[in-house]
């Protein structure tokens, strides 16, 4: 069996953009694949659509994001409900917002896949075969109903994927000893505790989903965005207060 390989993220060069990349995937894949931060703690790069800071603000951050990856065309994100769709995308320009989808997926270069954050986990998936992405956004809900699954289908029905091409990250989130849950979360996500409240590693949920799909090349970050609060947000850890961040995944067209 495939074991998860962790990662730590390591800053990248996204002038303008507090970013953090996963290591080695733009040279082994040329994909631009990583996190945005929190930046500046005075003025956090908060890209949160539906928060409290000025939608100028956050628009332009947004903007600002095209700017710092040359090949973008267009960046593509959801009202995430937490749920498990996932949306194929074959034309997109400036910021396009899609109702109801927690994942997206793509062949075509140019195409930026994003999901926010502020603990739950970004889930990367990457075909360099058939050069096709997916990004998911994976809390508890999405965990349990296993959003990995449906990026998984997807890619196999749009892009012919096969599991055993495929490679995956689980990125910045909340780590297991940060998480606690009671134990209907805990349960609903297959793993039974004998008392509340009990403790949620999701992304080596994620991984064990992943080694049962096919995948054989499993990684997982060792970036914590509660204990990291300098670096990243945590919606548990600021009691609410944090923005968003946003994960980014795509084929930049050359």
């Amino acid at each position: 069996m495939t074991e998860p390989v962790a990662l730590a993220e390591t800053a990248g060069v996204a002038v303008g953009v507090p970013w953090f990349e996963i290591p080695g995937w733009r040279g082994e894949f040329g994909v631009i694949a990583g996190v945005t931060g929190r930046g500046d703690p005075k003025a956090p790069f908060d890209l949160g659509l539906a928060g409290t800071a000025p939608i100028g603000a956050v628009l332009e951050r947004w903007r600002a994001i095209g700017r710092a990856f040359p090949g973008i065309q267009g960046i593509v994100v959801g009202r995430q409900v937490h749920g498990t769709r996932v949306l194929w995308h074959d034309g997109v320009t400036d910021l396009s917002i899609r109702e109801g989808a927690d994942g997206h997926a793509t062949r075509t270069a140019g195409i930026m896949l994003a999901v926010s954050l502020a603990d739950c986990v970004p889930v990367y998936l990457v075909d360099p075969v058939a050069r096709a992405v997916a990004l998911l956004h994976s809390g508890w809900r999405g965990t349990a109903g296993r959003i990995l699954a449906a990026g998984v289908a997807a890619l196999r029905a749009q892009a012919g994927s096969a599991p055993q091409d495929l490679v995956m990250h689980a990125g910045v989130g909340i780590c297991g000893a940060c998480y606690e849950v009671g134990t209907e979360v805990a349960s609903a996500c297959g793993r039974p505790s004998a008392g509340s409240p009990t403790w949620l590693d999701l992304r080596a949920l994620i991984a064990e989903q992943a080694m049962a799909e096919g995948i054989r090349r499993v990684s997982v970050s060792t970036e914590c965005s509660a204990h990291h609060r300098g670096r990243f947000m945590s919606h548990r850890a600021s009691g609410g207060r944090d923005g968003r961040m946003v994960a980014l995944l795509g084929f930049p067209a050359s």
